[in-house]
């Protein structure tokens, strides 16, 4: 039989007098544990209780209305005291009776934080991806144009604004391309060069300073420069030279002319008879052109220093601009209708991106040995392929093949 529970007047201290018994724990079961002393009861009176204790079992009392009200909603859950067979130890009103809470909220499990991590990167490769697509389309709407120009390399020295345009190219670009003058035992040469570092490094045509006593090099800002050659290879038509107390120059970026197809818009930018900074443009016209030029010292002057001051090659069995002797070496060159003049050699030929793509090393003159009236370009260009000039720099810089 259960115990009744008072519902008038305050609660009595089931331990007030020796003849009160405890109003719970009497009920009992055997083999529960019995604390020595029984907790004082609360300080007031459960919160309206709606229903009259429900027994389920002989010996254990349930509160519904107590264990709705005791616990806040969202309350931590204490099952310390509830006991595997249904006996607890002091937590609530008797050993018997269980009041159940909300479940304690506790941190989020680790495999839905690793879920959600993973989710997140999974996310971040498609906006990747969504973006690694929508690259050309990008350049297609600031340039306004339907189809992105064929592009050497990824790297872009032309500012957006002016991407993909002739004046775009020869303002990023000029500041890196220089005025070559040698004194020779027979006379001068003039051609250009590319600057590749800032202290002074610069790329050119080995039959511009082949034979030369003295170089003088003038950038475009008008600085002129004493240079010293450092290497040079004959057989691919190369020198490397350095100026003398230079620093901070701006320094051109090398593309890759493997990327360069026919009909690619370029740039060549060179100093034509003395004609320091002058820009011209066309396309690529060909590619692999076996291009022959002698690696004759004297040859190289005599080309130089007299006549039209072409520098003398051979194409298709044919020569070109003077007799190229009987020392020869043929490489493999990109081919273009931008107007190249005496001079260019050793300049800058440029992808629209503002890259180097070539230096500019030979082109067919309509004039003949004896004069040079009639002299100009026709549209027959020839550039050393970029990826040449990089495979050689390391060689260059120690010498050179020629050494």
């Amino acid at each position: 039989m259960t115990e009744s529970f008072r519902r008038s007047g305050e609660y009595e201290n089931p331990y007030q007098g020796d003849q009160q018994q405890p109003a719970y724990p009497q009920q009992q079961h055997a083999s529960s544990h019995v604390d020595p002393e029984w907790p004082p009861p609360p300080a007031y009176r459960p919160a309206q209780p709606s229903t009259e204790p429900v027994t389920v079992e002989p010996g254990t009392t349930v509160w519904p209305a107590q264990a709705s009200s005791a616990t806040a909603p969202g309350a931590p859950v204490d099952f310390a005291g509830f006991a595997a067979d249904g006996s607890g130890s002091g937590a609530g009103h008797g050993g018997d009776t269980a009041l159940l809470s909300a479940v304690p909220a506790g941190p989020a499990p680790r495999r839905q934080r690793n879920r959600g991590t993973v989710a997140l990167l999974a996310a971040v490769a498609i906006i990747a991806a969504a973006v690694g697509g929508g690259t050309a389309y990008g350049i297609q709407e600031l340039t306004g144009k339907d189809s992105v120009a064929s592009s050497s390399t990824s790297t872009n020295v032309v500012p957006s604004a002016k991407k993909g345009t002739v004046s775009g190219v020869a303002a990023a670009v000029s500041p890196s391309i220089v005025e070559v003058k040698a004194t020779l035992s027979n006379g001068s040469s003039t051609g250009s060069g590319v600057i590749i570092t800032s202290d002074g490094e610069i790329v050119t045509n080995n039959h511009v300073i082949s034979g030369a006593s003295t170089i003088k090099v003038a950038t475009s800002d008008g600085k002129e420069y004493d240079a010293k050659v450092v290497g040079t290879d004959s057989k691919k038509d190369l020198a490397l030279i350095k100026l003398e107390n230079a620093s901070g120059l701006t320094v051109a970026t090398l593309g890759n002319s493997d990327g360069v197809q026919v009909g690619d818009e370029v740039v060549a930018i060179g100093s034509p008879e003395g004609l320091t900074g002058t820009v011209t443009s066309g396309i690529v016209s060909a590619l692999n052109r076996d291009v022959t030029v002698s690696t004759d010292e004297s040859q190289s002057q005599q080309g130089q220093g007299g006549g039209n001051g072409q520098w003398p090659f051979e194409f298709g069995g044919r020569q070109f601009n003077g007799d190229t002797g009987t020392s020869t070496t043929t490489y493999k060159a990109l081919q273009t209708d931008a107007s190249l003049n005496p001079g260019n050699s050793g300049g800058a030929l440029i992808d629209m991106n503002g890259n180097i793509i070539g230096i500019n090393s030979a082109m067919y003159s309509a004039a003949d040995s004896t004069s040079s009236s009639s002299a100009g370009s026709v549209g027959l260009g020839f550039a050393i392929p970029i990826n040449t000039v990089k495979a050689d720099l390391a060689d260059l810089r120690a010498g050179g093949s020629d050494s």
